[in-house]
């Protein structure tokens, strides 16, 4: 099975596809900040601007960020099949493919799996620094997750991937290209998560480093499979449960 986009139809434009994950990355980006300031208060104190000045800065950065990065990931994935049918076809006012079908349980229920595997493994280790942040901005601060990582990291990161490796395959790309991108993807989603680690004081040992990635790329390959096979936002739907389990359901329940 190959995916070849001279047969599989283009599934047209991406601009206000684009703008809607935009508008989506600004408001999960203000959603955000109460979980941000509540886990590195040191940080927001440092800032040489005032409080809503910067809230207001980063959501207007994340939003542009979202909308061009998100429609180079539709430009490149959507010859593919790696899109976002159902906001597309809401967006554009059109009929959805009807060979694909939805599986948001399936998205659930991976999401929440995939967090319980990450609490399972981390029960292991030193307790996290996150179980002291309140529930209720880590409710808010699963938009973020389910959103902006979600376009930044699957649908421009695998996106750009698989478009690299067709390319060396006559733009034609085989499932292998497919899966390998989004292990690459999810590795590159895990490293991201080191900085705001540090920030958090998390980052002691090198086994530590080796735990935030491998943990944080476990979930991202399940996210990843849900997008290639399901779309977008499957993915989308999945992280946000899997992120509310994490940071609402694990502070509630005392931690780990």
């Amino acid at each position: 099975m190959s995916a070849n986009p001279s047969i599989l139809p283009v599934s047209g434009p991406h601009v206000k596809l684009a703008a809607l994950f935009g508008v989506a990355g600004a408001l999960a980006t203000l959603a955000l900040m109460p979980y941000a300031m509540a886990l590195t208060p040191q940080k927001f104190a440092a800032l040489p601007l005032p409080l809503p000045v910067i809230v207001l800065k980063a959501a207007v950065e994340t939003g542009m960020l979202c909308w061009l990065l998100g429609w180079l990931g539709l430009y490149l994935g959507a010859p593919y099949g790696l899109d976002a049918p159902w906001l597309r076809a809401w967006v554009y006012r059109r009929p959805r493919d009807p060979a694909r079908r939805p599986h948001w349980w399936l998205a659930v229920m991976l999401g929440v799996l995939a967090a319980l595997l990450v609490v399972g493994l981390s029960a292991l280790g030193p307790k996290h620094a996150e179980d002291t942040v309140q529930a209720w901005r880590g409710a808010l601060a699963s938009f973020y997750g389910g959103i902006v990582e979600e376009v930044l990291c699957r649908l421009l990161l695998v996106s750009a991937l698989v478009w690299l490796l067709a390319r060396c395959n006559r733009r034609v790309a085989r499932p292998w290209m497919l899966a390998l991108a989004i292990v690459l993807a999810a590795l590159l989603f895990g490293a991201g998560h080191l900085p705001a680690a540090h920030a958090a004081g998390l980052l002691g040992t090198p086994l530590l480093v080796a735990r935030i990635v491998l943990l944080n790329a476990v979930v991202a390959v399940v996210f990843g499979g849900l997008f290639w096979k399901y779309g977008l936002e499957h993915a989308m739907l999945a992280h946000f449960c899997a992120d509310l389990m994490l940071h609402v359901a694990l502070p509630l329940a005392g931690g780990f």
